[in-house]
């Protein structure tokens, strides 16, 4: 039993840098049985390893329980979405006086806070970066999604797509990188990237393109009512080959929030998406 235990919560944070099969997990509330959550990752068909990595569970702090939910995908290797794995929650958690009276401003400072760590140790983590969706769900009633980078949060509310994180495409945030001293460029059969590299306008780390890239999020606030069915975190490897609306109704009449996630994650390979895919499905039922 106490092995089992062991390997499900090493499940529950994963990051798999040599998978050779898709890994997947799932869990409870234990305030609430009618919460339920599950992940799904699967490596694209790139040369390089395996770059997402997801934190999914449930935490007890005091009186309180807390959903901590993460897609974390990394680029130029998975050094840096593997740190905000173990860290980025933790350094939102340290404050605990503004998390529960301005979950919003901690938010903030904690993904300031854990930026300024990775370019401090860029020497260890390399010079890639990662993109990050984090969802913390605050008694099973307060929903609190923070970005930076192009990993999306949609909620469910009556069969309804609702995107409540924020896409930081460079080509939309042009003006600020070029007062930055930053370019945009836009060459014909590729995506617009920051000084020629980097196709998303925001992320952690990438120390050499700091300069013109922020890591500020963008903050959203979702009570959940009984109009919400559920929420999906997922890498851009799902978004690329789905539409928000499309996401939630091919999942909406399945019951298990792990089955949920598997489902996304390969409709989204057999619509030949070939990048790294991770998929965390919060259900409320």
């Amino acid at each position: 039993m106490a092995g089992r235990e062991i390997l499900n919560k090493m499940k529950e944070k994963a990051c798999f840098s040599t998978p050779v099969t898709p890994e997947a997990g799932k869990g409870k509330s234990k305030f609430s049985k009618n919460i339920t959550h599950g992940f799904y990752l699967e490596k694209g068909k790139s040369n390089h390893a395996m770059e997402d990595c997801l934190v999914s569970e449930f935490k007890k702090l005091d009186d309180h329980e807390l959903g901590l939910f993460a897609i974390f995908d990394g680029h130029m290797g998975h050094d840096v979405a593997k740190y905000l794995q173990g860290n980025l929650f933790n350094n939102i958690l340290k404050q605990q006086h503004d998390f529960w009276t301005d979950t919003e401003k901690a938010l903030r400072r904690a993904y300031k806070t854990t930026d300024n760590e990775i370019l401090e140790q860029s020497f260890h983590l390399g010079k890639g970066g990662s993109t990050a969706v984090t969802a913390v769900l605050m008694d099973g009633h307060k929903l609190v999604v923070a970005n930076v980078g192009d990993s999306r949060a949609i909620i469910c509310k009556k069969g309804v797509a609702y995107q409540i994180s924020v896409d930081h495409e460079p080509g939309k945030e042009k003006s600020t990188i070029e007062k930055k001293g930053g370019f945009v460029s836009n060459i014909p059969g590729d995506v617009p990237r920051v000084d020629g590299q980097l196709a998303v306008a925001r992320a952690f780390g990438d120390k050499s393109l700091k300069r013109h890239l922020s890591s500020e999020p963008d903050v959203a606030i979702e009570m959940v009512d009984d109009e919400v069915e559920f929420i999906i975190l997922a890498s851009d490897g799902l978004w690329k080959v789905m539409s928000n609306q499309e996401a939630v109704e091919s999942i909406r009449n399945t019951k298990s929030a792990q089955s949920a996630a598997k489902h996304l994650v390969e409709e989204a390979v057999s619509r030949k998406s070939k990048d790294d895919i991770s998929c965390i499905v919060v259900r409320f039922q």
